[in-house]
């Protein structure tokens, strides 16, 4: 599992950089292509970035708690800049019913709680970018 060369693009956005740190050594020796962003702006960044290279994200994964715009409302913001968002998952500290109602009205494609297991995530991702090929 760890170490395959996948080329896929992941784009994980939190504002906390331990978590960044974390998720994105994960998915790096797991072979995937990461970026990673703390804010909307650097989000924009990142995606104006990846449409003009053509090497647009395969998948994006989203906290909910963050300080100026919320995990939803930065979704809400790819929708309007991107023509085709590509998959979301949440990863989030923030644990409600009504949380997870509304990622799923929004078509987010998986749910998970922090703490979480580096297996789990990995899991999580290679499930929705399976379902996506």
């Amino acid at each position: 599992m760890f170490g395959r060369p996948t080329n896929q693009r992941i784009l994980v956005v939190d504002d906390d950089l331990d978590t960044l740190g974390l998720v994105r050594m994960v998915f790096k020796r797991a072979g995937y292509d990461v970026s990673t962003a703390t804010c909307w702006d650097e989000v924009a960044d990142r995606v104006n970035l990846a449409r003009q290279t053509g090497q647009m994200f395969d998948l994006i994964i989203l906290d909910i708690m963050m300080p100026e715009r919320s995990g939803f409302d930065v979704l809400d913001s790819l929708r309007v800049v991107l023509e085709k968002v590509p998959p979301v998952i949440i990863l989030s500290a923030k644990y409600t019913i009504d949380d997870m109602v509304k990622a799923s009205d929004m078509g987010v494609a998986k749910y998970l709680v922090k703490p979480t297991t580096p297996e789990k995530l990995l899991d999580a991702v290679q499930m929705v970018l399976s379902q996506v090929r």
